[in-house]
């Protein structure tokens, strides 16, 4: 009969201790030869080692082996390197959400006297840590229009460090001109990272088009169900991930791993889902075009969305979150009834779950653009297209009643 081999969880003296160690020391029972199509999901904080000779701390944990939880148990790696070869990146580091993405890009870029450069379509968080965190660190985040395209070039200073965009942008759905903003930022030396969450990071090939760095908030497409919090990283070559990842273990970003089980399970259905929201996404959209007091719909495959062209250039496909202008007579009062009479569409932030959500914005600020409280972002979900249609007919006809 074959020897069972040794377990590195079991202590390596006697099997004669105390009933009490053995329960804290025990010896392991379960065959270990379990094979799943699922990815196992390891937790743990401490890393043993063999020998005090084999101790490290290094958070290169996928170079030097594993040496502490913080940088990742084998779940949380799997995860990132999945990330990083849906990509085309060098390395992907995961971290606690988008915005801890948005985090350690700019502390990974930016010092004290440094200046970036942030799309005013940006994510909202975004240029809040521009507004707070960042300027109490001497660090000055300048917001550009978003549809500037190679015209970025005369915002660049001797000390810009930085460049951001958000393709399309959060709520109004700006398309930028991506190549044209790389060249003229690495022309000047200017790293440029790019907000990729929208793409799921496979609908518009960061690296492909000259990206340094691509975030994504993990929490909405690749998580897929509105129940989890996860962010990404990735970096284009071995110099950005030797920046990032100091400060990475600098600021202690650890992560669940039961989380990164629920991403890595989300992986698998990405293709699906993805292809299912674009088409109901775009049957919607086109039926909302025809409802009288639409005035304007921002979806990056239709005309009327800003940077349209810069989508049938760039992208791949189209995702599940636009947004739509009521026409001017439509009041403030009306769009909150238009909203609170949708039954299928949840009032919530966030996107890119199973369920439709709304959302109306009416105090958003837009240089040189006053939306008037008119306007709305939908993300769509998994609901048949045609019940969706029909909650927002539904809701149309309240607010209408409401003038």
């Amino acid at each position: 009969m074959a020897t069972r081999p040794e377990d590195p969880r079991e202590p390596k003296k006697s099997r004669t201790n105390r009933w009490q160690t053995k329960l804290v020391q025990p010896t392991v029972h379960a065959p270990g030869d379990f094979k799943s199509l699922a990815t196992p999901v390891h937790r743990g904080s401490t890393v043993l080692f063999d020998r005090q000779a084999d101790v490290i701390d290094d958070w290169r944990q996928t170079e030097h082996g594993y040496s502490y939880g913080l940088y990742g148990t084998p779940t949380v790696l799997e995860l990132g390197a999945r990330i990083a070869e849906m990509e085309g990146a060098f390395h992907t580091f995961i971290v606690p959400g988008g915005q801890a993405a948005i985090a350690l890009t700019y502390l990974t870029f930016c010092r004290s006297g440094s200046h970036a450069l942030v799309p005013i379509s940006g994510y909202g968080p975004n240029r809040e840590m521009g507004e707070g965190l960042l300027k109490g660190l001497g660090i000055e985040v300048e917001a550009y229009d978003p549809l500037v395209g190679s015209g970025v070039a005369a915002l660049i200073r001797p000390n810009t460090a930085l460049i951001w965009t958000e393709s399309p942008g959060s709520v109004t759905m700006e398309v930028q001109d991506v190549p044209a903003i790389v060249a003229a930022a690495h022309a000047r030396g200017v790293p440029v990272a790019l907000d990729n969450t929208y793409a799921a990071g496979v609908l518009f090939d960061a690296f492909a088009h000259g990206i340094d760095v691509s975030i994504q908030a993990l929490t909405k497409y690749v998580g897929g169900h509105s129940d989890l919090l996860l962010g990404s990283m990735s970096v284009n070559c071995k110099e950005t991930y030797e920046s990032a990842g100091a400060v990475y273990k600098q600021l202690g970003m650890a992560v669940s791993p039961d989380d990164c089980s629920l991403a890595l399970r989300g992986l698998q259905t990405l293709g699906v889902r993805l292809a299912h929201l674009e088409s109901a996404t775009l049957e919607i959209a086109h039926w909302l075009q025809h409802q009288p007091p639409v005035e304007s719909v921002f979806h990056p495959a239709l005309p009327s969305c800003p940077g349209h062209v810069h989508w049938q250039r760039d992208f791949t496909g189209s995702s599940g979150v636009f947004s739509i202008l009521f026409a001017p007579q439509i009041a403030c009062a009306q769009v909150a009834a238009f909203v609170d009479a949708l039954e299928l569409f949840r009032i919530g932030f966030s996107w890119g779950g199973v369920t439709s959500l709304v959302l109306a914005y009416p105090t958003l600020d837009r240089a040189g653009k006053d939306y008037g409280g008119r306007l709305v972002r939908l993300n769509i979900g998994l609901e048949e297209t045609a019940d969706l249609i029909a909650d927002l007919d539904r809701a149309i006809r309240v607010m209408q009643e409401e003038s």
